[in-house]
């Protein structure tokens, strides 16, 4: 709902900034029934796919468990309108829709930083960002979430100029426009409540070293520390030894990936560092108090939402 009505109001307030209604909209499903966010919130529609037929651009909105949809109609829905000429666009789990259709081949595109890995796993080939929003000739996807008003109101600045963009972001209270090279998360200092920098480069460099973790002596000796001196900060500011720490990152990428692909789970535990299925196993059940396999076929709703994505054009 977020990404959604962030995208839409930068519109609605570039229209009464310009006094004429420059931009129009049209929110279309499948069937031109209503659709319920994740928040349970229904969102009429203005009618089905086919009213897109006379749309200069076309952006796709999608949810929580985006893969999991039969977008087949939307998908080739989509696949006319870009043989068309037709401009694309993408916001928050969206891009997958694209990337399924083959319609961000050649193209820079972006996604929200949660789906990142499984979505790079599943589409190695594409020019994936972790950047708020991309804007690639006729392709635009941002990241979701309030990225989206960024995005927008980069693409009203082109079209209508930086004045127009400037009155938009004054009535949203945005306070300035974000760039597109910003962060989507916090930096690591304000994620983890904690100032200490070789602390927070360690952690930094776990983050990156998911597939072939680094040893403990290795961390250290890249910040300066003996290993010893290293556990002592660990304790200290996260209340756990870094293999602990290192190890809950590895598992969360993994639970991820679980939840978002349909990668082997073997290719998954070798994609987080492990070495066999079952020591993936091992640690995975001592970790969620279930197993890999059973974590795919049955996810726990407290974990994950369980109303079905918003998927429109």
């Amino acid at each position: 709902m977020i990404a959604f009505a962030s995208a839409v109001e930068p519109l609605r307030l570039a229209n009464r900034a310009l006094g004429r209604p420059a931009y129009r909209w049209l929110i279309l499903t499948c069937d031109g029934r209503p659709v319920q966010a994740s928040n349970g919130i229904a969102i009429p529609a203005d009618g089905s796919y086919d009213e897109a037929a006379g749309a200069a651009a076309a952006v796709v909105c999608a949810g929580v468990d985006v893969q999991t949809v039969d977008t087949r109609d939307l998908m080739a829905k989509l696949r006319g309108l870009a043989s068309r000429g037709v401009t694309l666009g993408a916001i928050c789990t969206g891009p997958y829709i694209l990337a399924r259709a083959g319609l961000l081949d050649g193209y820079r595109c972006t996604i929200h930083w949660d789906n990142f890995d499984s979505f790079h796993e599943e589409f190695p080939d594409l020019s994936v960002t972790q950047e708020l929003f991309e804007l690639d000739r006729t392709r635009f996807t941002c990241a979701g979430g309030t990225a989206a008003i960024d995005m927008m109101l980069s693409i009203i600045a082109r079209q209508r100029g930086k004045d127009v963009a400037s009155a938009v972001t004054d009535q949203l209270i945005h306070h300035r426009m974000r760039d597109a090279h910003e962060r989507q998360r916090m930096e690591l200092r304000a994620r983890l409540g904690v100032a200490h920098p070789k602390l927070i480069s360690v952690v930094g460099e776990m983050e990156r070293c998911i597939e072939q973790p680094m040893s403990c002596a290795d961390l250290a000796d890249r910040v300066g520390l003996s290993t010893r001196q290293l556990e002592r900060l660990f304790r200290k500011y996260l209340g756990q030894a870094p293999t602990r720490y290192y190890l809950g990152l590895r598992l969360e990428r993994a639970r991820h990936l679980l939840l978002q692909t349909s990668m082997p789970i073997l290719s998954i535990g070798l994609a987080c560092g492990f070495v066999s299925a079952s020591h993936f196993s091992k640690c995975y059940s001592e970790h969620f108090s279930r197993t890999p396999s059973q974590e795919r076929r049955n996810p726990r709703r407290g974990d994950r939402d369980a109303s079905r994505p918003i998927d429109r054009l």
